[in-house]
């Protein structure tokens, strides 16, 4: 039998631009991942993006080496993509996610399994509550927002917050509760913006418009102000930069979270996402995981739905991002009244174009 990997670079639209810590960009660059054997193929995708993993050049570096020096007879797992090529893939998550989602779709495939039972879930899952995202904007704007997205049947809403002064995002919030009612979920999200003073001032008032936790209300760094932070309101703290940069049992030690954001094309692939949840709710029942992507296509977005779907009673997900896109790599699964539908077919599950030059076109009415 012979088992052979290659790789090609696609590039995705996205429908607005995206200003990161160090860039506005205006497409999702990566590279499709194909293992293949005699009778099956498997589709990983590393989308990486920088400030979270590693560049797209170093992420072809990386695949280059992986292509060059594979020598495996068969799929191999991912304990085994580690032992041969940790060297490479240590600095390269998300070269490192589009490889094993790859090795994990064809096996799967091979034992026909969907990849969320493949994974370790016990139950079938037809879908995952998933969050819309309420960006920044005016008190009026914000409210617009979150009332198309209750309108759209979701039931969970982030807001950003951390742009603007504490008092405004107060009133953003306050005025959001206010027009959704109370049995709509909303959460914050600073990503990192605040200072300890300012993030308990925030907290402290947040807790009127019934928020159920700010994610990053300080620096990635600052493990001891958040697990202080938790002490000091009833709003939860979730975390998701640190988790990038910090280990997760010390996290989980220095009790700094009720939340654990998990991005797998940042932790270097689903396997890992999967045993990052798994962990977080050995160590302390009390930590809720939500799974969520770096608005990755949809290879990626659908193995981040299958994590989401392998971890019991999850809470609503981060992962109705393929409205961030204007074109996409295929038909990724749909979302329905605050549901992404989680597929069902043995691996990954997505089928359509995968040819880079083959993307889909959206249409930006639609919810994922």
């Amino acid at each position: 039998m012979t088992c052979t990997v290659r790789f090609e670079r696609f590039a995705v639209a996205l429908s607005d631009p995206l200003t990161t810590a160090s860039a506005t960009i205006t497409r999702r660059e990566g590279f499709l991942v194909r293992i293949e054997t005699e009778t099956r193929c498997g589709i990983g995708e590393a989308t990486p993006l920088d400030g979270w993993t590693e560049s797209i050049e170093d992420c072809r570096a990386a695949l280059e080496r992986i292509e060059d020096g594979w020598t495996f007879e068969t799929c191999p797992s991912s304990h085994a993509v580690d032992a041969a090529f940790g060297d490479v893939l240590r600095s390269a998550p998300a070269a490192r996610h589009g490889l094993t989602l790859a090795c994990l779709d064809l096996r799967a495939k091979r034992a026909r399994q969907p990849l969320y039972r493949y994974l370790g879930g016990r139950e079938h899952i037809d879908s995952v509550p998933v969050n819309a995202t309420i960006g920044d904007g005016t008190v009026a704007e914000t409210v617009t927002a979150a009332e198309n997205a209750v309108d759209r049947g979701y039931s969970c809403l982030k807001c950003k917050v951390g742009a603007r002064s504490v008092t405004e995002d107060v009133s953003r919030l306050r005025a959001v509760r206010s027009a959704v009612g109370p049995t709509v979920e909303l959460r914050g999200d600073a990503n990192g913006a605040w200072s300890r003073k300012q993030a308990t001032t925030a907290l402290e008032a947040f807790e009127d418009a019934g928020v159920s936790y700010v994610e990053q209300p300080l620096a990635s760094t600052d493990i001891e102000g958040h697990a202080i932070l938790r002490t000091e309101t009833d709003i939860g703290v979730a975390l998701d930069e640190t988790v990038r940069t910090t280990s997760i049992t010390r996290v989980l030690a220095a009790r700094a979270a009720d939340v654990l954001v998990i991005k797998p094309m940042v932790l270097g692939g689903v396997d890992r996402a999967h045993a990052t949840a798994r962990l977080a709710r050995a160590v302390r029942a009390d930590v809720t995981p939500v799974v969520t992507t770096t608005i990755d296509a949809a290879y990626a977005r659908a193995g981040a739905i299958h994590v989401g779907a392998a971890i019991p009673n999850v809470a609503a997900c981060g992962l109705a991002t393929g409205e961030l896109l204007d074109t996409d790599l295929a038909c990724g699964p749909s979302v329905t009244r605050g549901q992404i539908a989680v597929p069902q077919t043995a691996g990954v599950g997505v089928r359509g174009e995968t040819a880079t030059g083959n993307s889909v076109g959206r249409s930006k009415a639609t919810d994922a």
